[in-house]
């Protein structure tokens, strides 16, 4: 299996100078950890098309991004370019992809984006542990868009009963010096309740940063703990192998069988409650082989009747509209005769 892993520390990108040019100097560029740069950018996108076309291997990706390094000089150095190609690769990969968000990691930005499962669904899987977090705004940026502190003070407003109770004041306060006291402890109020508010919208928008929404929003298939992890992937690798060969085999005898189909049929095949557990799936396949290649030959004659159902029907179309064109130009032939005979 291929394995894509992160570094998370700070490194340091050094350029010699040149050779040619006595006035260049050898230049140290740091990079922070867990975000891609145009190197490493074109480094995954190469390991992705090494392990697909020259090793044909399934392939494990540790998604542990914070999103692209979008400098000016990373601009120069052609990061989006680079970004594509890890789309690219992923997008034509033939084997199992796994995408796992580590404990403790998380996947933000554009780094989702460019290993999102939805580049290849037929291939690709998307899992998490309990203690990840993902999304494409980080807590504060959600925060910033989404609960600006009119926003929080509006909430205010609405919810904490020492403003509540002030508003009230405010309306029927009798003199504008009362009025001008209420608004100045309506302030105070309000700044004194601008970090609370702040640090309960950061806790709300990582919830949803978190496994169990991704889950329940469909983007990732399921959350798998470190400590079961290794299990999991071993059976869960094996199973996706198996069921992708018997599909391929099954296309080799029907061309026009999609990876969707396939899976269905193996899904009708396979004994009650087995197509849905791993390790019983890859039990199954190893136990029934005389009932696959049953299927299989039954799928390969199922493909050359509707083949000659199709050649019969166009054969049939062809034949009734030669028919239908001979006799009409013997029908002009005929009236053309007639119309000589009545001249002479």
């Amino acid at each position: 299996m291929g394995i894509i892993s992160v570094e998370t520390r700070l490194v340091e990108q050094r350029i010699p100078a040149d050779p040619a040019n006595p006035e260049s100097r050898e230049s140290l560029l740091p990079q922070a950890g867990q975000v891609w740069y145009p190197d490493s950018a074109f480094k995954t996108a190469q390991a992705i098309e090494d392990f697909n076309r020259g090793e044909n291997l399934p392939l494990m990706i540790f998604a542990n991004w914070r999103g692209f390094s979008g400098g000016t000089r990373d601009m120069y150095g052609e990061i989006l370019k680079f970004g594509a190609k890890i789309v690219d690769a992923l997008r034509t990969y033939r084997h199992p992809v796994f995408v796992y968000i580590p404990p403790n990691g998380e996947l933000r930005g554009g780094a989702w984006v460019v290993i999102d499962p939805t580049i290849n669904e037929e291939m690709m899987e998307m899992y998490a542990d309990k203690d990840s977090r993902g999304g494409i705004l980080e807590p504060p940026g959600i925060c910033e868009v989404k609960f600006r502190a009119a926003d929080q003070i509006s909430a205010m407003h609405r919810l904490d009963p020492v403003i509540q109770a002030l508003d009230g004041e405010l309306q029927n306060a009798k003199t504008e010096a009362d009025a001008i006291k209420l608004k100045q402890q309506l302030k105070e109020r309000e700044e004194a309740l601008l970090p609370l508010y702040m640090q309960v919208a950061h806790e709300f928008a990582d919830l949803h940063d978190r496994a169990g929404r991704m889950k329940a929003k469909g983007v990732i298939r399921d959350v798998v703990t470190w400590k079961r992890s290794r299990s999991y992937f071993y059976w869960r690798a094996r199973r996706r192998v198996a069921e992708d060969g018997l599909v391929r085999a099954m296309q080799k005898a029907d061309a026009s069988l999609s990876v969707q189909d396939g899976r269905e049929k193996l899904e009708a095949l396979a004994t009650s409650g087995v197509y849905g557990d791993d390790k019983a799936f890859v039990a199954w396949v190893t136990e029934s082989g005389s009932k696959i290649e049953e299927q299989l030959v039954s799928v390969k004659h199922a493909a050359v009747k509707a083949s000659l159902a199709s050649l019969l029907e166009e054969f049939d179309s062809s034949s009734s509209s030669s028919s239908s064109s001979s006799s009409s130009s013997s029908s002009s032939s005929t009236a053309a005769a007639t119309t000589k005979r009545v001249k002479m």
